[in-house]
């Protein structure tokens, strides 16, 4: 068995997006609790309602720019300050007026509500940006296994795809033969081991390298043998494009096997 060692470019471990998600985290357990010390003053001046529409903006404000968890944590924590500090008996998590009652329920309500909305535009957001960025992959290497005088190149340009759509410290590609049983990236995302399935958005990547195989017209040709970056992310829409571009590559493969890859 033929195997080729291409080094991969190390890629920054931490996620940007991670650490905006445990600010909105910290946001969501103080960031209420500060806003309602804060109403202390207005409380016997301002109608309760009032009071709650100000908390709910807080928990947007959160979920916008965490994740929707962080949006339902702050929808709790206002519902919870509000009762102490805003409605009477004061300081006591005890709601006696029944209009009060309905407030707090309603600003839990409303609170989970718009953390789901905001939550969910952010995602759709990161998905429009990033979606354009992966096509334009896809497109480049479809491209260039149009053209390509060799599959190893295009091999080589997957690698390359490969390193930085999923933030790998390393990535090579092996010929032939499969050896041993690494955990594997399959086409549909999924990370699979001997074990069973590798739940990779609550665990991150596993902690060995993970094979990502080239098949061309139902024949196996060769993996990416992949070590991503400590701590790198690994979406699913960027496990879905490795997949795809494997699929490339397996493809050009298969092509220069048959003798009908297209020269210059």
């Amino acid at each position: 068995m033929a195997v080729i060692t291409l080094p991969g470019a190390a890629r920054p471990a931490r996620s940007a997006f991670a650490l905006r998600d445990r600010l909105a985290l910290l946001a969501a357990t103080a960031g209420p609790l500060a806003v309602a010390a804060l109403l202390i003053p207005f409380r016997t001046h301002l109608a309760s309602t009032n009071l709650a529409l100000i908390l709910v903006v807080v928990v947007v404000a959160v979920a916008a720019n965490g994740h929707q968890g962080a949006g339902a944590l702050a929808a709790l924590s206002s519902a919870a300050w509000f009762d102490f500090f805003l409605t009477r008996p004061y300081e006591r998590f005890t709601i006696t007026s029944g209009d009060d009652i309905t407030t707090a329920v309603l600003l839990l309500v409303v609170g989970l509500a718009v953390s789901q909305l905001a939550a969910r535009a952010r995602r759709l957001k990161v998905v429009t940006v990033t979606d354009a960025g992966h096509l334009a992959r896809i497109h480049e290497t479809a491209q260039l296994a149009e053209h390509a005088g060799s599959a190893d190149a295009v091999v080589e340009h997957v690698r390359r795809e490969l390193t930085d759509v999923l933030a790998l410290e390393n990535c090579r590609f092996e010929y032939g033969s499969l050896l041993g049983h690494p955990p594997q990236l399959r086409q549909d995302g999924r990370i699979s081991t001997a074990h069973g399935r590798w739940d990779v958005e609550r665990r991150g990547w596993p902690p060995d390298e993970v094979e990502l195989r080239a098949i061309g017209n139902g024949h196996y040709y060769g993996r990416f043998m992949m070590r991503p970056a400590p701590g790198a992310a690994a979406p699913l829409q960027a496990r879905l494009v490795a997949g795809t571009l494997a699929g490339q590559a397996g493809a050009a493969l298969a092509e220069a096997e048959t003798g009908t890859v297209t020269e210059d």
